[in-house]
Protein backbone atom coordinates (compact mmCIF):
# COMPACT_ATOMS: atom_id res chain seq x y z
CA UNK A 1 0.00 0.00 0.00
CA UNK A 2 1.02 3.86 -1.09
CA UNK A 3 1.99 6.13 1.42
CA UNK A 4 -0.86 8.23 0.54
CA UNK A 5 -3.28 5.40 0.74
CA UNK A 6 -2.08 4.48 4.27
CA UNK A 7 -2.06 8.53 5.56
CA UNK A 8 -5.89 8.72 4.67
CA UNK A 9 -6.83 5.02 5.92
CA UNK A 10 -4.85 6.31 9.18
CA UNK A 11 -5.98 9.96 8.91
CA UNK A 12 -10.49 8.67 8.80
CA UNK A 13 -9.38 6.56 11.75
CA UNK A 14 -7.92 9.35 13.97
CA UNK A 15 -10.31 11.75 13.03
CA UNK A 16 -13.67 10.17 11.36
CA UNK A 17 -15.03 10.36 8.38
CA UNK A 18 -13.81 13.20 5.84
CA UNK A 19 -13.88 14.80 1.97
CA UNK A 20 -10.77 14.32 -0.26
CA UNK A 21 -10.70 18.29 -0.39
CA UNK A 22 -10.34 18.50 3.16
CA UNK A 23 -7.94 15.39 3.59
CA UNK A 24 -5.80 17.27 0.87
CA UNK A 25 -5.32 20.13 3.95
CA UNK A 26 -5.63 18.48 6.78
CA UNK A 27 -4.35 14.99 6.42
CA UNK A 28 -3.21 13.31 9.68
CA UNK A 29 -3.37 16.89 11.52
CA UNK A 30 -1.49 18.55 9.02
CA UNK A 31 -2.60 23.05 8.84
CA UNK A 32 -3.01 25.92 6.94
CA UNK A 33 -5.53 26.31 3.80
CA UNK A 34 -2.63 25.82 0.96
CA UNK A 35 -3.27 21.77 0.74
CA UNK A 36 -0.27 19.54 1.45
CA UNK A 37 -1.52 17.13 -1.21
CA UNK A 38 -2.93 17.26 -4.54
CA UNK A 39 -7.26 17.40 -3.85
CA UNK A 40 -7.45 14.84 -7.41
CA UNK A 41 -4.92 12.04 -6.38
CA UNK A 42 -6.64 12.42 -2.33
CA UNK A 43 -9.79 11.57 -4.25
CA UNK A 44 -8.45 9.04 -6.72
CA UNK A 45 -6.77 7.17 -3.92
CA UNK A 46 -9.94 7.54 -2.08
CA UNK A 47 -11.87 5.62 -4.73
CA UNK A 48 -9.31 2.76 -5.29
CA UNK A 49 -9.84 2.41 -1.34
CA UNK A 50 -13.30 2.62 -2.04
CA UNK A 51 -13.04 -0.37 -5.01
CA UNK A 52 -10.68 -2.58 -2.20
CA UNK A 53 -13.42 -2.57 0.10
CA UNK A 54 -11.43 -0.61 2.95
CA UNK A 55 -13.84 2.89 2.52
CA UNK A 56 -17.28 3.51 1.78
CA UNK A 57 -19.38 6.61 1.25
CA UNK A 58 -20.45 7.90 4.67
CA UNK A 59 -24.56 8.69 4.68
CA UNK A 60 -24.78 9.47 8.47
CA UNK A 61 -25.00 12.89 10.26
CA UNK A 62 -21.39 15.22 11.52
CA UNK A 63 -21.39 15.02 15.23
CA UNK A 64 -22.73 18.30 16.14
CA UNK A 65 -20.15 19.24 18.90
CA UNK A 66 -16.80 19.54 18.07
CA UNK A 67 -14.41 16.53 18.84
CA UNK A 68 -11.11 17.15 17.08
CA UNK A 69 -8.68 19.93 16.48
CA UNK A 70 -8.65 19.56 12.89
CA UNK A 71 -11.87 20.52 11.71
CA UNK A 72 -13.62 21.94 14.33
CA UNK A 73 -15.02 25.18 12.52
CA UNK A 74 -16.61 22.83 9.96
CA UNK A 75 -18.71 20.23 12.14
CA UNK A 76 -19.59 24.16 14.39
CA UNK A 77 -20.82 25.26 10.55
CA UNK A 78 -22.54 22.00 9.94
CA UNK A 79 -24.76 22.45 12.84
CA UNK A 80 -25.45 25.89 11.96
CA UNK A 81 -26.45 24.94 7.80
CA UNK A 82 -28.40 21.92 9.94
CA UNK A 83 -26.87 19.73 7.73
CA UNK A 84 -22.90 18.32 6.38
CA UNK A 85 -21.21 20.28 4.00
CA UNK A 86 -20.86 19.39 -0.04
CA UNK A 87 -18.53 16.74 -0.72
CA UNK A 88 -18.48 12.74 -0.48
CA UNK A 89 -17.46 11.70 2.81
CA UNK A 90 -15.67 8.80 3.15
CA UNK A 91 -16.01 6.46 5.94
CA UNK A 92 -14.17 3.09 7.09
CA UNK A 93 -15.65 -0.04 6.23
CA UNK A 94 -15.22 -3.16 9.07
CA UNK A 95 -11.66 -4.30 6.87
CA UNK A 96 -10.73 -0.82 6.69
CA UNK A 97 -11.14 -0.34 10.19
CA UNK A 98 -9.00 -3.28 10.67
CA UNK A 99 -6.24 -2.46 8.65
CA UNK A 100 -6.19 1.38 9.49
CA UNK A 101 -6.12 0.02 13.25
CA UNK A 102 -3.05 -1.50 12.81
CA UNK A 103 -1.46 0.86 10.31
CA UNK A 104 -1.97 3.67 13.41
CA UNK A 105 -0.72 1.61 15.69
CA UNK A 106 2.58 0.88 13.41
CA UNK A 107 3.03 4.99 13.04
CA UNK A 108 2.34 5.50 16.62
CA UNK A 109 5.03 3.00 17.36
CA UNK A 110 7.40 4.30 15.16
CA UNK A 111 6.63 7.72 16.28
CA UNK A 112 7.48 7.04 19.76
CA UNK A 113 10.72 5.67 18.97
CA UNK A 114 11.53 8.62 16.70
CA UNK A 115 10.88 10.87 19.90
CA UNK A 116 12.70 8.82 22.55
CA UNK A 117 15.82 8.84 19.89
CA UNK A 118 15.60 12.61 19.69
CA UNK A 119 15.21 13.02 22.96
CA UNK A 120 19.15 11.09 24.37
Amino acid sequence: MDELSTKVLMHIYKYGPDTPWYMARRLMGESGWAPKYDADQVENVCKKLKDEGYLTPFKGALKKSVTSSVKPWLKVKAKELGHKPKGVYYDLTKEGRRIASQLYKDYKEKEEKNNKRNQH
